[in-house]
């Protein structure tokens, strides 16, 4: 019975001991893990879970099965026409193959430090081989914003006033030069060249994205200066635009103003006509009824609109003025 006794106490101590050693271990969601024994894989666990190992000769590394983001920092690469250019990308990956990233890299520390090496790599690789504008846009929409922006302004009466060939001819020298590829195709292209890479790291790259694009400092000023001569440009235009339309409405009006006093002159003129028949009618008509009368009212008539533009009179001993002393002339 002792014996047996003994036999249990020992098997418990055996238990304990195994159990401090850890034989277990708990696998979380969105965890896979690499079991290890003596620097050789004994197996892989993409479950989670409650685990088993040997107690003190396995090693377990954990890896994240989850999809995992790439950040870095912003890189100094020139183009292809040699202007540098501050290019920020971003990346994300995940662990596939948990056996190969263990064999390549091992740790997720290292993990990250090839990406760098492979991404990094790529988009210098992409950047330097395309000029600026393939990088900095991603379509050639930009060449018709003037046309647009200055229609939107203009309005309908663009059809009638040959704006499209004014706005031609103003803005030829301001376009920009044609994208053939894109923002967009250069990030598929920085991501084809870097996956093939990180396969062999059990690594799937998922996609690769332009984040930010930044001149540097000898760029900007001469874009900004390209920017500040091209907005001159366009109020240049439409400053002329405005006076020629400003021009065409100030003569449309003059002559409408010379057509309206013309056609007022002229009927004016036909009343005078008239009444200056008829007046001469009427005189004519009161001469024949008295003529020593008719002389005596045209007489002072005549010295209403006379005497008071004389600043002054010498003597009134004359034929014309021999109504002022006596309304019969004597």
């Amino acid at each position: 019975m002792k014996k047996v006794i003994t036999i249990l106490v020992v098997i418990a101590v055996l238990l304990v001991v195994l159990m401090l050693l850890g034989p277990l271990y708990i696998l979380e969601e969105g965890e896979q893990s690499v079991v290890t024994r003596f620097g050789a894989i004994v197996s892989t666990q993409e479950d989670a879970g409650l685990k088993f190992k040997m107690p003190v000769v396995d090693t377990v590394l954990k890896y994240s099965k989850k999809i995992l983001s790439w950040d870095n920092d912003a890189q100094r690469i020139p183009t292809a026409e040699n202007q540098f250019i501050w290019v920020d990308t971003t990346a994300r990956w995940k662990i596939v193959d948990t056996t190969k990233f263990y064999e390549s890299v091992t740790t997720m520390e290292q993990g990250l430090s090839r990406l760098d090496d492979v991404i990094d790599s790529s988009v210098r690789t992409v950047i330097a081989k395309n000029p600026l504008n393939e990088a900095v846009r991603n379509s050639n929409l930009i060449n018709e914003l003037n046309r647009e922006e200055a229609a939107a302004i203009i309005g309908d009466d663009t059809e009638t006033t040959g704006f499209d060939e004014l706005l031609k001819s103003n803005f030829t020298e301001t376009n920009y030069d044609e994208v053939a590829m894109g923002r967009e195709v250069l990030s598929n292209a920085m991501f084809d060249a870097a996956s093939k890479l990180t396969a062999q790291f059990g690594i799937e790259l998922i996609d690769i994205l332009i984040r930010q694009i930044r001149y540097s400092d000898d760029l900007t000023e001469s874009v900004y200066n390209r920017m500040i001569k091209e907005r001159r440009q366009i109020a240049e235009f439409y400053r002329s635009f405005g006076e020629g339309k400003k021009a065409e409405w100030l003569g449309k009006l003059d002559n409408e103003r010379r057509s309206v006093i013309s056609g007022a002159y002229e009927k004016s003129e036909t009343i005078k006509g008239k009444a200056d028949a008829e007046a001469t009618t009427i005189y004519s008509a009161a001469y024949g009824n008295n003529a020593e009368f008719f002389e005596f009212w045209r007489s002072i008539e005549s010295y209403k609109k006379i005497l008071p533009n004389f600043r002054k009179t010498l003597t009134t001993d004359m034929e014309y003025f021999k109504y002022l002393y006596d309304m019969n002339g004597n």
